[in-house]
């Protein structure tokens, strides 16, 4: 018997590799939150006041947008383009909710950027993940739009594929964060 190879499609196998890079970003912003937390007896310093409630919110709302977006992924390869474009808004959605619950979350935070090493890897970590989800919901608006497209018919969904991938990545890295903040004490 031989074996057919099953080659990915390139734009996937492309973000699949950026996404293995934008990995390495995280692991490295996570890496020096936990070497600044491990040398620094209180972490976070005292005084300092997290949202929890808004974390959790946020959480809960990107894991309805990656629940969303796998619907939109599967219908969307089935050809059911509009109730693809309808789970897609509902993602958008998500994401600009969680935009507007992290930026009312730092307006409200009893600390800046600039206050001490805690706020600085707080606004790096919580920023750099909040442009991920803005440069999202960017993709998630031109896919809604464009789907009807020859780019993304039931024949060829390799770019709703590959911004489903982008997209549940946002999210497992939410978890990472959220965790990491405001958990693991």
């Amino acid at each position: 018997m031989r074996s057919v190879a099953i080659r990915a499609h390139p734009l996937v196998f492309g973000v699949v590799v950026f996404l293995a890079s934008e990995s390495m970003l995280f692991a490295g912003l996570l890496a020096a939150w936990f070497d600044l937390r491990g040398t620094n007896a209180v972490w976070p310093p005292s005084g300092t006041k997290l949202d929890l409630v808004g974390g959790t919110i946020g959480t809960v709302l990107l894991g309805i947008g990656s629940v969303t977006m796998g619907v939109a992924q599967v219908v969307a390869a089935r050809g059911r383009r509009q109730v693809a474009r309808t789970m897609l808004v509902l993602t958008l959605l998500c994401a600009l909710a969680f935009v507007y619950v992290a930026l009312d979350g730092w307006a409200h935070a009893n600390f800046q950027v600039d206050t001490n090493a805690f706020g600085t890897m707080f606004y790096v970590l919580t920023g750099t993940h909040l442009a991920h989800v803005i440069a999202g919901a960017i993709l998630l608006t031109a896919l809604a739009i464009f789907l009807g497209k020859p780019a993304f018919t039931r024949d060829n969904h390799a770019g709703v594929e590959a911004i489903a991938y982008y997209w549940h990545f946002v999210f497992v890295v939410w978890l990472g964060i959220y965790a990491t903040i405001y958990l693991i004490r």
